[in-house]
Order: structure tokens, then C-alpha cells, then sequence
């Protein structure tokens, strides 16, 4: 029997528990079938039918799709084969200027721009702000998270992973 049921889970994922609620969740054992529950809010959540595998990112996802694991976004964008870095097929908006740094800090709270730039990266079909980095001028694209999705499925859920 599992512990938390489906609308607590909905309420944690939307980030509408209060601190008390998700404090006990965190700390408590994980229930056996809590991930799936995960996957299948999740996929309920989205217009598209293919199978999400794991959840990447907010927003972001790895499927099955004709064979293949890809990154998909919630609309629906098709960011392709997950072992790549997703964040190459995106909009990009750097601030490396005072004025666009100043946009988001208060005067003297942001960044040198000699020294660090903000990138921040957009879902090119929704336009969802997807992810936002600080980093050194032409510093590489930072690829955040490659998952072992076999490895994963098999040594920590005891089961196959789903085909691709």
C-alpha cells in the first residue's frame, strides 16, 4: 500500500505542498511504486503518447520513440537522441552585458561580464525557459546529466528497462 497517493504526488511535483507535507515526504522511505506513479502523472501531464522513460528536467523528458530514447519537451518538441546534449538544439539568450545582467540583479548584485556570462536556454517550440547557467565567456555548453537507463531500471527497480 503506498504511502502517498496520486494527488499528493500531483501537489509535490506542481510544488503546491507546504513545507510540513514535503519535509515528511523527503525524509521518509521511498514507497515501491512511487517512481511509476512519477512516470504516469507525468505522462498524463503532456499531448504526446510516446512512453516517458525518466524524467530528465523540468519540462523535459527521455521517451521511446521508433527505436530510440529522445529528449522530449512538454509541447512536444523533439530535442533528439538523449545522449546528447539537448541544450545544443535550443534558443539561447546570453546576457554579457551590464545592462542585460542588470535586468535581473540589483545594481552591483550581478556578475562582471568579463568574468561571466548568463545563458539562458528556451524550448524552441514552447519557448520555455528550460534552463539558465552562469559561466566563464565561451565556456562549453555544460551537459548537465547523462542517465545509465539500463543501469537504472535494472539495478535499481529490479526490472527491464522499456524498449526503445
Amino acid at each position: 500500500m503506498p504511502k502517498y497517493d496520486k494527488r499528493t504526488l500531483e501537489r509535490l511535483i506542481e510544488g503546491e505542498l507546504k513545507w510540513d507535507e514535503l519535509k515528511l515526504i523527503i525524509g521518509d522511505d521511498k514507497d515501491p511504486n512511487r517512481f511509476d506513479m512519477i512516470l504516469d502523472i507525468l505522462q498524463d501531464k503532456v499531448p504526446w503518447e510516446e512512453k516517458i522513460i525518466l524524467p530528465l528536467h523540468e519540462h523535459l523528458h527521455i521517451v521511446a520513440k521508433d527505436g530510440t530514447r529522445i529528449i522530449k519537451c512538454d509541447c512536444g518538441h523533439e530535442f533528439g537522441d538523449y545522449r546528447e546534449n539537448w541544450k545544443k538544439k535550443c534558443r539561447i539568450r546570453v546576457r554579457d552585458t551590464i545592462e542585460e545582467i542588470n535586468e535581473l540583479y540589483p545594481k552591483d548584485m550581478g556578475c562582471d561580464p568579463n568574468w561571466m556570462e548568463i545563458r539562458e536556454y528556451y524550448c524552441p517550440g514552447c519557448f520555455t525557459l528550460l534552463e539558465a547557467e552562469s559561466v566563464p565567456p565561451a565556456y562549453p555548453l555544460v551537459f548537465n546529466f547523462f542517465p545509465e537507463i539500463d543501469v537504472f531500471y535494472e539495478e535499481w527497480l529490479g526490472r527491464k528497462a522499456p524498449d526503445r
